[in-house]
């Protein structure tokens, strides 16, 4: 399973729940997550994207510990099975 399937389940899903997973480019600032998850009533999450097995590099760990001490939250996803949970956590968030 690659990672651009991974990417493409978890972009129909936020859709289906009326949400918006934007593209994340931050040019100038490296090791970005992959995605900005919005769903409705305001909730919103980074999701970095990997093919199965595959972990983020040490800038991006950095990245996302920067962004979870600034309060935002972070998830990490290598299988379409972690979707249905991680958007679960972000609308009960």
């Amino acid at each position: 399973m690659l990672e651009k399937y991974i990417e493409k389940k978890l972009v129909a899903e936020v859709k289906k729940m009326g949400g918006i997973a934007a593209k994340f480019v931050s040019p100038g600032l490296d090791g970005m997550p992959d995605r900005l998850v919005l769903l409705p009533h305001g909730k919103m999450a980074f999701v970095e994207l990997k093919a199965p097995g595959k972990k983020p590099r040490l800038l991006q760990i950095r990245r996302i510990k920067q962004l979870q001490k600034l309060g935002f939250a972070c998830y990490v996803i290598d299988d379409v099975k972690q979707i249905g949970g991680m958007l679960g956590e972000i609308q009960s968030s």
